[in-house]
């Protein structure tokens, strides 16, 4: 696959830079609390970062789409389209808990090629591209070479966005490995990037949920795919499997498809 360009590379940093001193002015004051028509939460803070960032696109790249959770789609039929989640784990920033990160993706011919996931409270930026190898703020990171499900450490961000169909892969999967945990939303595939998390397992998810994860797990020597086993693009069905080690990612396929 072609590198992504410089130019690209650097306008996700300026994107991230943008949208974290609205989160900052946001994170641990009142804020009102929206619910929207799927009943997730939205706050100021989620929108103001997203308009932040869809402004410096369309300044620098006005033929590019942009498909965003708070602010909808602009010319997502277009050849480059970036994806953005200014708060992924919005319930974790009105509760004060530093485990969220704005997700920015860009997509070229809905395939993801360029990532990053910011965590603007604790300063960590993962970035990581077709041909640019992934780093935490510009120091190289690695997934770990995890070989099976029993010593692998598991994370899902909760039980209950599972339904009928997906709970008994994930209850599988925590029965199976050597540690299930919960709660941390894209952080943990950040930590899979880093080397301390092996697998994460969800469904339900949306392109702004996952799209940016891809880049920064695949760059750092890690597997992504949806539970078919399938590349992940802004059309998979929502169901991702995310692994640091592909012999592990094998496994936990086949232990989520049953």
């Amino acid at each position: 696959m072609t590198a992504c360009p410089a130019e690209f590379i650097a306008l996700a940093h300026q994107l991230a830079d943008a949208a974290r001193p609205v989160i900052r002015h946001y994170f641990r004051t009142p804020v009102d609390v929206d619910d929207k028509a799927d009943a997730s939460p939205v706050t100021i803070a989620d929108r103001e970062a997203e308009t932040a960032m869809r402004r410096l696109i369309m300044a620098a790249f006005p033929e590019h789409g942009i498909l965003g959770e708070e602010h909808g789609r602009h010319n997502t039929d277009a050849e480059y389209v970036w994806v953005l989640d200014p708060i992924d784990g919005t319930k974790a920033f009105i509760t004060g808990k530093p485990s969220f990160g704005t997700l920015i993706a860009l997509c070229r011919n809905g395939v993801p090629i360029l990532g990053v996931i910011d965590q603007a409270i604790t300063n960590e930026r993962w970035i990581g591209g077709s041909g640019h190898p992934t780093s935490l703020n510009g120091q190289p990171v690695r997934t770990r070479g995890c070989d099976a499900l029993a010593k692998a450490y598991a994370y899902t961000t909760g039980p209950e966005y599972f339904d009928d169909a997906t709970r008994p892969g994930w209850d599988r999967i925590a029965a199976a490995v050597k540690l299930a945990r919960y709660g941390c939303d894209c952080y943990a595939y950040a930590l899979i990037a880093t080397g301390f998390v092996d697998l994460v397992a969800e469904a339900g998810l949306k392109p702004y949920d996952y799209c940016a994860l891809v880049p920064v797990i695949e760059n750092a020597g890690g597997t992504v795919s949806d539970w078919r086993g399938e590349p992940v693009t802004l059309h998979s069905p929502g169901t991702i499997c995310a692994a640091g080690d592909a012999r592990l990612h094998a496994q936990a396929l086949a232990v989520l498809r049953g």
